[in-house]
């Protein structure tokens, strides 16, 4: 379950703001599937395509966030998030795609609906709102992502300690791993400081930002399995 918190910072205000989602992300028949092992091998397979070409755009919008930032030591945690996004991240993606454990590709993969629209979205929020507004919608992917992995590690261990070389075991001990549980809780300290010397205004900004990019995670998730093609050219 993706854990409530109690204190009285902005961004718990933020996940209790988003506990309808959350909820609905928690009861997805992808994400139940996948710490099962169970998940079919070609939905995964399309998770991790349209993973990698979000990665691609997340990057570019957390370089941008970074050029935004208050301080020197924001915009390196930023800068660094962006970097291992566009290498780190991107190469364990590329490992699984060619390593023959999935499905091969049928020719080069294009971005869902959901991807396009969410990638687009983050890096319009980088462009054009307030460094504290942009951070707040880059946040979910971490926070989420970190949470959603957490759980799937607990969920998944018997079928990793069964299968230590199961298609799913890397995705699920990079994402529940505690360097990345420790990147989310830095985002969250960092939009909880731009929260408190943002305007009420640009809080109430920051918050839709943060519900618009929850809905997104629960979209990219659940189409992975459940897809929306793109009407015929």
């Amino acid at each position: 379950m993706l854990h409530a918190h109690t204190t009285n910072k902005f961004t718990d205000h933020l996940w209790d703001r988003t506990k309808v989602l959350r909820t609905a992300i928690d009861d997805l028949e992808f994400l139940r599937l996948l710490g099962e092992g169970t998940l079919p091998l070609e939905v995964f397979r399309t998770y991790i395509e349209q993973d990698s070409l979000y990665l691609t755009g997340y990057s570019k919008a957390l370089a941008m966030l970074a050029a935004k930032s208050p301080d020197p030591q924001t915009a390196a945690f930023w800068a660094s998030s962006s970097a291992s996004a566009a290498a780190v991240e991107s190469a364990m993606h590329e490992q699984l795609l060619t390593g023959g454990a999935l499905p091969p590709r049928q020719g080069e993969p294009e971005h869902s609906q959901t991807c396009l629209a969410y990638v687009s979205y983050l890096i319009a929020a980088a462009a054009t709102e307030s460094y504290a507004v942009a951070a707040a919608a880059a946040l979910p992917c971490f926070w989420i992502y970190a949470a959603v992995g957490r759980d799937l590690a607990e969920s998944a261990a018997k079928v990793i300690a069964t299968d230590p070389a199961h298609p799913y075991a890397q995705w699920v001990t990079t994402y529940g791993a505690e360097e990345f549980q420790q990147s989310a809780a830095t985002a969250r300290a960092l939009v909880d400081a731009a929260a408190e010397s943002a305007s009420e205004r640009e809080r109430e900004a920051m918050e839709k930002a943060f519900v618009l990019a929850t809905r997104y995670e629960l979209l990219f998730w659940d189409t992975a399995l459940h897809p929306q093609p793109w009407p015929a050219a």
